[in-house]
């Protein structure tokens, strides 16, 4: 069915014949945002019982960088296996992850348990994205992300508030362990309802991608240590991640086995100047998402429960903004929407800024607003016009990319913002003022970035040809 016959409605994504996928696909994004919430909150208290302090911001660093691995070989994962074997596997991979993290003597063992679970949730993820094309019909597409986007607003709200109570009242133990019958039901579903298919003869398969996997894990190790270093030596290892993120780039095109699409960041196709967006609007807004909680508290004396609904004000635009227009069919209005979103996040951290330096609190909920809706309008159609764009020989490699790109862009945005933080004495800060001093390039490096997003966005709908929209995937 064209995408033009109908523009589908919400009730459809639910219908008996989409509904179990429906499901499916919430349930691997519920857990990639709830068990992110569950970690955060309760970490802390897994480090007062076993010790090893030194250790907690590993737990988040190799969960980001076996998640971005993982999802950099979903795509040939999904080829050789088919799409039900591979979500199984990696599923599994989760679930042991989650076991070991949740019934861990150390922290070396909760490390451990973490990465696992990123490379696990890393590959579902990716995965997931790949299979909205193939089981959607494109004019169902964008409803399917304005309704992950919803459930990303809920875990922002509900994810630290059932942490909390979970590590409380039970242990913090249980807050790992509550994916456990999340990860066994969308298991046993996915047995059902996901079919077995795509797989490649593994004869025939190729070389294992050992070489392009492991520079883009290390290049995403150095960009999450740069986070944490003085400015000189942070900036020498975001140069060193570069050229090895370039390189696996750059050997995956030369390679018969592909990880990537052939045109993946070349600025000369809809797919190739669509993910550079993906990235760049990450990047622009990471630096926010790691700081505005930590300033509102500093600054102004708030609460970690005001400034974290300050901060989740966000994710609410988002999802509010992309059901609003999960119904537009016009390729042009599509457009409009595609250029609009980078220009949204700029303006909104930028009233962020604003809104921090004459403290007014109104002004950042303003901002906060502004960004979500930017990421809400633009996502969706974003990700749907590079699938439609993209060769069905490529589309799995185009889909499962996206997530990846998304992580790899907030990992980028966190280290850039924490070298630009800790180079305006942000780790040094004691009063009000220089906190608003050392926030100044966190939010002007955002806004930067998201200006060259914008030009991306701009090249990327002057790329787009009519049948590149008017496409669909599957048979409505």
């Amino acid at each position: 069915m064209s995408a033009n016959s109908s523009s589908g409605s919400w009730a459809e994504i639910f219908v008996p014949r989409y509904a179990t996928v429906t499901l499916i696909l919430c349930l691997g994004v519920a857990l990639l945002a709830f068990n992110s919430f569950l970690a955060t909150i309760a970490l802390p208290t897994a480090v007062g019982e076993m010790g090893g302090v030194a250790l907690i911001s590993w737990a988040l660093t190799l969960f980001l960088v076996f998640a971005i691995v993982g999802g950099s070989g979903a795509a040939l994962f999904k080829q050789r296996l088919g799409s039900r074997n591979a979500l199984l596997i990696s599923s599994s991979v989760f679930l042991i992850g989650t076991l070991i993290a949740g019934t861990a003597g150390s922290m070396e063992q909760v490390l451990v348990g973490r990465a696992l679970q990123g490379l696990g949730e890393g590959i579902v993820a990716a995965i997931c994205f790949a299979l909205i094309p193939e089981l959607f019909p494109s004019r169902l597409v964008p409803k399917v992300f304005g309704l992950q986007a919803m459930i990303w607003a809920i875990a922002a709200f509900g994810g630290p508030a059932v942490a909390g109570l979970l590590t409380e009242m039970v242990s913090w133990r249980a807050a790992f362990l509550v994916s456990v019958p999340l990860v066994l039901i969308f298991a046993v579903m996915v047995m059902f309802v996901v079919p077995v298919k795509n797989a490649t003869n593994v004869a025939n398969a190729g070389t294992f991608p050992g070489l392009r996997l492991l520079f883009i894990g290390v290049g995403i190790m150095l960009v999450a240590l740069a986070a944490l270093a003085p400015p000189l030596p942070a900036t020498a290892l975001l140069i060193a991640a570069g050229a090895l993120l370039v390189a696996a780039v750059w050997l995956d095109g030369r390679s018969r086995d592909r990880l990537m699409p052939p045109d993946a960041f070349r600025p000369i196709s809809v797919v190739g100047t669509g993910l550079w967006m993906v990235l760049l609007i990450n990047v622009a807004a990471a630096g926010s998402a790691v700081y505005l909680v930590l300033v509102l508290q500093e600054m102004w004396h708030y609460g970690p429960t005001l400034a974290g609904a300050m901060a989740a004000v966000l994710a609410v635009a988002w999802s509010a903004s992309s059901i609003t227009v999960a119904n537009v069919r016009q390729k042009e209005t599509r457009k409009i929407l595609i250029k609009a979103g980078p220009t949204l996040i700029g303006t909104g951290l930028a009233l962020v800024l604003v809104g921090l330096q004459l403290d007014q609190a109104a002004i950042v909920v303003i901002g906060q607003l502004t960004i979500g809706s930017g990421f809400g309008i633009c996502n969706g159609y974003l990700n749907l016009t590079m699938m439609e764009a993209a060769s069905d020989a490529e589309r799995d490699r185009t889909s499962a990319l996206l997530p990846t790109t998304q992580s790899a862009g907030n990992a980028i945005g966190a280290a850039l913002a924490g070298v630009a933080a800790n180079a305006a004495g942000l780790a040094t800060a004691v009063t009000a003022a220089d906190y608003k001093i050392a926030v100044v390039p966190i939010y002007v490096l955002g806004v930067a970035v998201a200006i060259v997003a914008v030009l991306a966005a701009w090249r990327m709908v002057s790329l787009v040809r009519p049948q590149d929209v008017n496409s669909s995937f599957a048979v409505g």
